[in-house]
């Protein structure tokens, strides 16, 4: 008897996450529906329909398939790779802190961007409507955009593995290699041109609309592989709640998980920020979002953490369209108004969060 009242308390509890998860896929479908009829050229849904079958306007094809589905496809796999990436990185470093951008990998990639500006002359400046600095070799700050996150990742697993630190000092180590590529930025930056200072600046500042057709398909290759790992061992990382010894005690080899974990989640990042720059707080803040809503289950928590941060990116970039229209601010600026007070509220009112 109690063994079937087990079962059926399991049962509720597994559709309470689904309908969770049947509630944020209706939210991102939402989002991305609005988000793909607003803009300064409004598109109904007839001509979204339209834009689809390959009929309609041309300058309405042209704002569908070259504008507005691109940012909404960038938003969803900048948010998968981000959540993913978070929740990757609280759970095995056991530390709600841990994020790509804890661990240094934007730093490095602004790095990696500012050097191709600076060093390799890849920026200029031209006048657009809005007066931006505009890249105009975008391919190679990429290219060294995220070879600067790579030589990050490959820092951290290198220490990892000679020293074998602990959690800890993993986040410690972050910490470090964030200020060393913050001052040689820094030092780049000293003696560059204004104009290649300019370049810069805009670089940095991420946004959905840098990311066109090509380099989606390269984030979307990059976040398969990290997103199948995740799920496949979602059961290891729920006994990583416990400890390492606790999850040696039960077969996991903890070393070698904690470092696929730490490169996939990486690698995810780092493809992220090298084509849209510096996204700050939705791998952060999406895992803890999702914790309150279905707690520390990561056969939920991956998948829902990568909706909940494609929903959080969407719903910024929306914002960012209409709060200064017809200026379009950068999706990165209001993630990082938005983030960092929720962030603070989660610390306080929830100082029981592990991951």
């Amino acid at each position: 008897m109690a063994g079937t009242d087990l079962k059926a308390e399991y049962a509720r509890h597994v559709r309470r996450k689904l309908l969770v998860g049947g509630a944020l896929v209706a939210l991102v479908l939402a989002a991305a529906g609005l988000s793909l009829r607003t803009g300064a050229y409004p598109l109904g849904a007839g001509d979204i329909a339209a834009a689809i079958l390959g009929g309609g306007d041309h300058l309405v094809r042209h704002v569908f398939w070259n504008i507005r589905l691109p940012q909404v496809v960038a938003a969803l796999l900048a948010g998968a790779c981000l959540g993913l990436a978070g929740t990757a990185m609280q759970n095995v470093l056991r530390n709600p802190l841990a994020s790509p951008f804890t661990l240094g990998i934007s730093q490095g990639a602004v790095f990696g961007a500012v050097f191709a500006i600076t060093v390799l002359g890849a920026g200029a400046v031209s006048a657009t409507g809005a007066g931006r600095a505009t890249a105009w070799l975008p391919h190679v700050i990429v290219g060294c955009a995220f070879a600067g996150s790579l030589l990050t990742v490959l820092a951290l697993v290198c220490l990892s593995s000679l020293r074998d630190l602990s959690a800890a000092a993993l986040i410690l180590a972050g910490v470090a290699i964030s200020a060393f590529f913050g001052s040689a930025t820094m030092l780049l930056q000293y003696f560059a041109s204004d104009i290649e200072i300019a370049s810069a600046v805009f670089w940095t500042f991420g946004d959905l609309k840098k990311a066109q057709w090509p380099q989606l398909a390269v984030m979307a290759v990059a976040v398969l592989p990290a997103a199948g790992y995740f799920l496949w061992r979602g059961w290891h990382f729920n006994a990583m709640i416990w400890g390492d010894d606790t999850a040696r005690s039960l077969g996991i080899g903890v070393r070698s998980l904690r470092l696929t974990a730490l490169v996939l989640a990486a690698l995810a990042a780092s493809v992220t920020t090298a084509f849209m720059g510096i996204i700050g707080f939705a791998g952060l803040i999406a895992p803890h979002i999702v914790r309150m809503l279905v707690g520390q289950d990561h056969r939920f928590l991956f998948p829902y953490s990568a909706l909940a941060a494609g929903l959080l990116l969407l719903l910024s970039d929306l914002l960012a369209r209409t709060v200064m229209a017809p200026v379009v601010l950068p999706v990165g600026i209001l993630t990082s108004f938005a983030g960092a007070p929720l962030f603070l509220y989660l610390l306080v009112k929830h100082r029981d969060i592990r991951s």
